[in-house]
């Protein structure tokens, strides 16, 4: 096989998160904490702090928000070339209150008709977005609208005609489609997966997998025949399936500051751990950077490759 030139490629959307201060409501608020975020510029901007090449592929527009995008993942290493700079259009923003129970966070979208919609196949450089060991996707981008959901199914194919292995985090959003047009949609593009990450919640509501942890993961399995498969259980941890035998890896205790983004830094340290041909040590990876982009402001985790390794040996020897 030909060098390839990124370890992890990936097309998605990027949004500003607009949060108030936790206790505080967004309706009476006077200040709000902004960050740049999205799915798959979290997970590729998270390996490329552990030292991976990746490269984001997406939309943004040329104005002080879609910078402020891009700024972010220049800072952490990603390849920009792949980004279509609109002269017009917008970002797509998401506000967040942090409320306490019984309420709970609650976000708010504003993201209909933003840039990422309106990318289309025939705008993509498919041969530079294939350059790579790994395709990551997410089940969000073709919820966004139809020209999203038609790219997504072509980069499947074309990913499974040139061998390159595709990751697929289910991620679905109910307030962007229905559990229904979800299941219709994402069922045959996971099937065509490599890896899958899929949540509890999801394997529930959208496959019918129901019962304890293991049942619940097996159904999903049954149903999908992925060679390998990621079911995380909140504070449970996770079980993978890797081929062989299922895994089981515990949730790493952590203070909790910030739930969002977490789901992705655990994908970006499973497939750290594929990259270097370790799944077993890429689950250890995925749970601890699950629990730091908990205690960290914002979706986007911040932290170096060293850091991650000695958290990991600290976590196997507690263990022992």
């Amino acid at each position: 096989m030909p060098d390839l030139r990124f370890d992890v490629t990936t097309f998605g959307e990027m949004l500003v998160r607009l949060s108030v201060p936790s206790g505080e409501r967004l309706e009476t608020t006077r200040s709000l904490d902004v960050h740049p975020a999205g799915a798959e510029a979290n997970v590729v901007s998270l390996l490329a702090r552990l030292n991976r090449r990746t490269r984001w592929v997406g939309a943004l527009p040329n104005n002080p928000m879609g910078r402020l995008a891009a700024t972010a993942l220049r800072t952490a290493g990603v390849n920009m070339e792949g980004v279509l700079w609109r002269e017009h259009g917008r970002m797509g923003t998401y506000y967040v209150e942090f409320g306490a129970s019984p309420r709970g966070i609650q976000v708010t979208y504003d993201r209909a008709y933003s840039c990422a919609t309106e990318v289309h196949l025939e705008e993509l450089d498919w041969e530079s977005l294939l350059d790579t060991r790994i395709l990551h996707l997410t089940g969000i981008t073709p919820a966004l609208s139809q020209p999203c959901r038609e790219i997504v199914c072509q980069a499947v194919d074309r990913a499974k005609q040139r061998k390159v292995m595709i990751s697929f985090d289910i991620n679905y959003r109910q307030k962007l489609w229905s559990e229904e047009d979800a299941r219709k949609t994402l069922l045959p593009l996971i099937k065509q997966a490599n890896l899958v990450f899929c949540s509890q919640a999801d394997a529930i509501r959208l496959f019918g997998c129901t019962g304890a942890m293991q049942e619940i993961a097996q159904g999903l399995l049954d149903l999908t025949k992925i060679p390998k498969l990621v079911v995380t259980f909140g504070e449970k941890g996770l079980l993978c399936w890797d081929g062989e035998e299922w895994r089981h890896e515990p949730a790493q205790p952590t203070q909790i500051i910030d739930r969002l983004g977490a789901g992705d830094a655990l994908a970006a340290g499973v497939l750290y751990g594929l990259l270097h041909l370790d799944l077993k040590a890429g689950l250890r990876y995925g749970t601890i950077l699950a629990a730091m982009a908990l205690s960290q402001n914002g979706d986007m985790v911040v932290t170096t490759e060293p850091e991650m390794l000695a958290l990991s040996r600290q976590s196997s020897t507690l263990t022992r």
